[in-house]
Order: structure tokens, then C-alpha cells, then sequence
């Protein structure tokens, strides 16, 4: 652990360093964006999120010091503080990979300058950042809750799925939950599920892929060993629930591959439609040539494309 991760005095908050490339306002007004949001609150400019530790749960707040340039600062609300470096390291790895604090971006934005699609949408969102789900069960399960749904209506499923078998703390009357722990739901069966008003499907498929991390088929560091993009892809994709949009939103939000491309995405060729100004959205074959010059970035450039509408 460097000394810039030295663990703060009692009261004190930490200090994480941030990229130039790095706009606060921006991933707070992403995350504002959020509707019904429940894993993490946003209030006067703090983002406040519950991380599932070891036994612990600790909740952690994230804000910005006006006086602390290039800087993120980090305090512990509540009486329970990491007293080991495993759990205090732990919670930096995942607030740096959350906020994506280790990609350089520079190479994406000097690539999106020269971009018709990305020229005027890096400026609005300058700073910017991928905010990812470090944890590979709430990565799947998401993208599975958000499948032939609208987006208001995922964040009520994936509420109910929270509240309902997800652990919590509660800290000056208001209760922060984290993400329900593969267990938890592997040993639930399709009936007692039907309070949360999906679909059978989406309840046959959660369930199934509990069954995989509990026992030891499906882990990130498993995926990651891999390497490779599409025999990632593909892995995924043969588990029963997860299709190539799924897959990629995975590989983009999760394990950080940069040339993921849910290509046939439909918000994305919502947002090439807007960008263009044109009243068609553009087939698969147009949308390939206008991305051509994505290569290696087309997780973010997708990810900035988005933002133009949600």
C-alpha cells in the first residue's frame, strides 16, 4: 500500500488521487441520472454506497474538496472503520475500479476529436468516467433484469431484488443495502420469487447463475484469466439467460474490456440517430462504418454515446 493510501487518522478522510481526466460533477450527474437507484444515495453533492467487505458491511461516503485538487475524499460513515489493510484495501480497489480511476483516457479522447459521432459529445461529458459494477453477480443479473424492459421498470425489479434478499445497515435512520449475495439467491426456488413481479425466465435464469458462482463455475477472476475478448463473449454467452447484449454489457461494465460493443443495442442506435440529427436510425452496416475508427474504445465510446440520452 503507498503512502498515498495510507490509512487516515480517526475522523479523517482519504485522499485518492484522480487522473486530470476526471470531472466529479460529471460522474455525480451520471449517477444522479439513476432512476430509483438503491445501492448507492446521492445527497449534497456526496455519493454514499454500502460495500459488503469480508463479514463487514462498511458505508463508505465520496465527495469533493473544493481545496484538494485532482483528488476524490474518501470517509467511513457509522461506527465501523476497516482496523485491517485486507478490508481497507479492499474498499480503495473498488472505488478506483467503480469510478474507473486507472484507465488513461487521453488516447480515447484524442481518437473522439477526429470521431463525427464523438467530437461534440466528449466536450459535454468531459471527465467522464465508465462507472462500472466491480461485482460480477450484480454485473450479470443486471444486465439480465434489463432485458426487453425499460429502464425505469429494471431499477423497480432490481430494487425488489435488493430489498428483498439483499443485506443491509442502517446509519442515522436511513438503511443502505448491498447487492444480494449469490447464496442467497441459489437457494431460493422459482416460487419464491413470484413477490418480485418478474418473469418466470428472469427468475429461472438468476437463479441458474447463482448456482454457477456458489459452485465455483463463473467468477471474475476466472473470465479475466481468459483474456480474450470473444472467447469471454462467447464463455458467457453459453450460459443459459445471457445473449451478446448481455455478454457485452459485462465485458464493459465489469471486467473493463475496452473493445466491448453491444453493436446492436438500441440505445446506442437511439444515440447515433440523435448525434446525426437524423430521423432514421442507421442499420447495422452504416453503424459499422461510423465506428470504425472506435477500434480498441468502442466500450467507451458506447458508453459516451448513452449519456446523450440517459
Amino acid at each position: 500500500m503507498t503512502e498515498l493510501y495510507k490509512q487516515p487518522n480517526s475522523g479523517q478522510p482519504l485522499k485518492l488521487p484522480v487522473p486530470p481526466e476526471f470531472s466529479f460533477s460529471q460522474n455525480l450527474n451520471y449517477l444522479t441520472s439513476a432512476p430509483n437507484e438503491c445501492l448507492y444515495r446521492v445527497h449534497e453533492n456526496r455519493i454514499y454506497k454500502a460495500l459488503p467487505i469480508g463479514q463487514h458491511i462498511y458505508v463508505i461516503e465520496i465527495f469533493e474538496d473544493p481545496d484538494v485538487p485532482h483528488s476524490l475524499m474518501l470517509s467511513f460513515i457509522g461506527d465501523l472503520v476497516p482496523k485491517d489493510t485486507t478490508d481497507f484495501e479492499a474498499i480503495i480497489r473498488y472505488v478506483r475500479d467503480w469510478f474507473d480511476l486507472d484507465t488513461d483516457l487521453v488516447p480515447f479522447y484524442e481518437m473522439a476529436e477526429q470521431d463525427e459521432l464523438l467530437q461534440t459529445t466528449i466536450h459535454s461529458f468531459y471527465g467522464l468516467r465508465n462507472m462500472g459494477i466491480p461485482d460480477l453477480f450484480e454485473a450479470v443479473c443486471w444486465g439480465i433484469l434489463g432485458q426487453q424492459i425499460n429502464l425505469a421498470f429494471a431499477f423497480t425489479l432490481k430494487r425488489r431484488l435488493v430489498e428483498t434478499y439483499g443485506r443491509s445497515v442502517t446509519i442515522d435512520n436511513i438503511k443502505y443495502y448491498v447487492f444480494p449475495e449469490p447464496d442467497a439467491i441459489a437457494a431460493l426456488s422459482v416460487t419464491d420469487m413470484e413477490d418480485l413481479r418478474m418473469t418466470v425466465k428472469k427468475r429461472e435464469y438468476l437463479i441458474a447463475i447463482a448456482h454457477l458462482f456458489v459452485e465455483g463455475k463463473l467468477s471474475k477472476e476466472a473470465l479475466l484469466q481468459i483474456g480474450d475478448h470473444k472467447k469471454i463473449e462467447k464463455l458467457l454467452v453459453g450460459i443459459r439467460g445471457i445473449g451478446p447484449w448481455t455478454a457485452n454489457y459485462v465485458l464493459m461494465r465489469c471486467l473493463r474490456i475496452p473493445s466491448a460493443f453491444p453493436i446492436d443495442d438500441v440505445g446506442l442506435h437511439n444515440a447515433v440517430k440523435h448525434a446525426l440529427g437524423s430521423e432514421l436510425k442507421p442499420s447495422r452496416d452504416e453503424l459499422l462504418k461510423l465506428t470504425a475508427g472506435w477500434v480498441n474504445w468502442e466500450s467507451y465510446s458506447t458508453f459516451y454515446m448513452w449519456r446523450l440520452l440517459y
